[in-house]
């Protein structure tokens, strides 16, 4: 049997580019086995891995696999392998939604209740803006769904599904355009968006308008994931010392659902450059930052992430779904673009950027830290503090690091009352708080049944043996350990029990990143 595995269809061609700025940007000679170096974990026979792609100003300088793209059948990846690159996937819808603007058949600060009036009217509108840069505070219908006991994957979902479980939503995380958080929700409605405005559907619209012209001839969507796939890698997850399979099988897509090997992402990142589709028009609305209605500008545009990496410019995007995981890139003032899909579940965006190093080695540097981060934190910093986001807690102890991204905000007598993480989520803050330590008497307080309508799902609380204990059928088990008053942690999220004006517990609230609070009325 011949099998290729080993140093699999690694191809260098050594090629000069000139970047946007003039800098010529060149393939290093041992660029082969520096790349070998970064995937070396993967190669092997008895693994999963990853195939990557570079090129510069368009020109493919690397193209390699590493690893199998099916375990059950001793078949290996090549660099023709259809993997599905989960978030990355949004670009092109973004870019689908930005090309119906362009052709006038819609404005991109519509409403989206125009199109879809499915969606709740929450007083102020969402826009089509809001949902290209999530900012449109609609909670992500999936953490809905892992909430109720149903995380993607267990149940094939569909758009139909989506709109059902938006329908239910009786709020948001936040005013339209107030804030950032990231939520799938968004890119759903708008594949539904562009099937209602263009008479086609998503996979047909972007075959037309996008993959047929720049010659992406392996790029399709998993639109129907019983649909047989040639070339497709199996995605695998870690299990037991082993792999286990974890292939994303639903029918929802716009948010992911891209099926794409990094050669025909690396002809899409051309694009950027030639401007074959879409002309200037489509680049520029594509990478235009939001701002929100504070006037703070965000990273996030049009399906892409426009920011900087030791440095540089990049404008990128990572993805993960099921065991899938994959990043994007460009550095435009250099002319690199690089491209990283796995069938495993691991960090391929650390992985991507060690790829991009091999070419700017000579431009990147070190992200500056301060002096002060050498320093511990301060005792009156010290102490626990939860997000107001979600009501999650960071215990920030004595013994840590100052780290540049913190600061901290004091009130008019010096007390540090607030902290507060720039980088998180486009600004997270957290107020400090005194730690809970509940007697037996206000844990069972806390108990009884508690429904949400919204996601159509009943917790029974209960204590066991001293600990409050969330039940939710038919066998889940979630221990709450104690944060702050009437606040609590477990394998969800941030769970609070919320009292009414006699002081009597009358909800329960679960918050996560992309379920802020999530309201739980007590019915028994």
């Amino acid at each position: 049997m011949c099998f290729r595995s080993r140093g699999l269809f690694l191809l260098l061609l050594v090629v000069p580019g000139t970047s946007a700025l003039g800098q010529k940007l060149i393939a290093p000679p041992d660029a082969k086995n520096k790349a070998d170096r970064i995937f070396a974990a993967f190669n092997r026979t008895d693994s999963p891995g990853c195939a990557v792609g570079a090129s510069i100003d368009g020109a493919p300088v690397l193209t390699g696999a590493y690893g199998m793209a099916d375990l059950e059948h001793g078949i290996a990846l090549t660099p023709a392998s259809v993997f599905e690159p989960g978030s990355v996937t949004k670009q092109f819808t973004a870019a689908a939604v930005l090309l119906l603007a362009q052709q006038g058949k819609l404005s991109i600060d519509d409403p989206i209740r125009k199109y879809i009036p499915e969606v709740p009217d929450y007083g102020a509108p969402i826009t089509i803006r809001h949902l290209l840069n999530h900012t449109s505070g609609l909670r992500d219908w999936g953490s809905i769904e892992a909430i109720a006991g149903w995380p993607r994957t267990t149940r094939v979902y569909t758009h139909a599904n989506v709109l059902e479980i938006v329908a239910k939503q009786r709020a948001l995380n936040y005013p339209p355009g107030a804030e950032y958080s990231y939520t799938n929700t968004g890119y759903n409605l708008l594949a539904i968006l562009v099937g209602r405005v263009s008479g086609m559907s998503l996979p047909e619209f972007t075959r037309t308008a996008i993959f047929t012209p720049l010659g992406m001839e392996s790029t399709g969507w998993r639109d129907n994931f019983r649909r047989v796939v040639p070339n497709r890698a199996v995605a695998y997850r870690h299990a037991g010392g082993g792999f286990e399979q974890d292939m994303p099988f639903e029918n929802v897509f716009g948010n992911g659902g891209l099926l794409t090997t990094v050669a025909d992402l690396l002809r899409w990142n051309r694009n950027f450059t030639e401007r074959k589709v879409g002309g200037s028009a489509l680049i520029d609305a594509q990478q235009k930052q939001a701002r929100l209605t504070d006037g703070r500008t965000i990273a996030y545009a049009a399906g892409l992430v426009v920011t900087h990496w030791k440095g540089v410019s990049e404008v990128s995007h990572s993805g993960t779904t099921a065991g899938y995981s994959a990043w994007l890139g460009r550095y435009p003032e250099h002319g690199l673009s690089v491209a990283v899909l796995c069938n495993v579940t691991t960090n391929a965006t650390s992985l991507a950027h060690q790829v991009a190093e091999i070419y700017l080695a000579d431009l990147v540097h070190e992200d500056s830290v301060s002096g002060e981060s050498a320093n511990a934190i301060p005792e009156d910093k010290a102490g626990l503090y939860r997000s107001l986001r979600d009501g999650n807690t960071v215990l920030v102890e004595s013994k840590d690091r100052h780290l540049p991204r913190m600061e901290f905000e004091t009130d008019p007598s010096g007390k540090v009352v607030r902290m507060r993480l720039p980088e998180a989520n486009e600004g997270t803050t957290f107020e400090k708080v005194q730690p809970a330590n509940p007697t037996l008497a206000d844990l069972q307080a806390m108990t009884g049944e508690y429904a949400s309508d919204e996601a159509e799902v009943t917790f029974k609380v209960v204590l066991d043996q001293g600990q409050l204990v969330m039940l939710r059928r038919p066998d889940s088990r979630f221990a709450l350990t104690p944060t702050y008053r009437d606040a609590f942690r477990c394998s969800l999220s941030s769970v609070r029990f919320l009292r009414d004006s006699t002081g009597r517990i009358a909800e329960m609230s679960i918050g996560e990143p992309r379920v802020w609070d999530l309201r739980f009325r007590r019915v028994r």
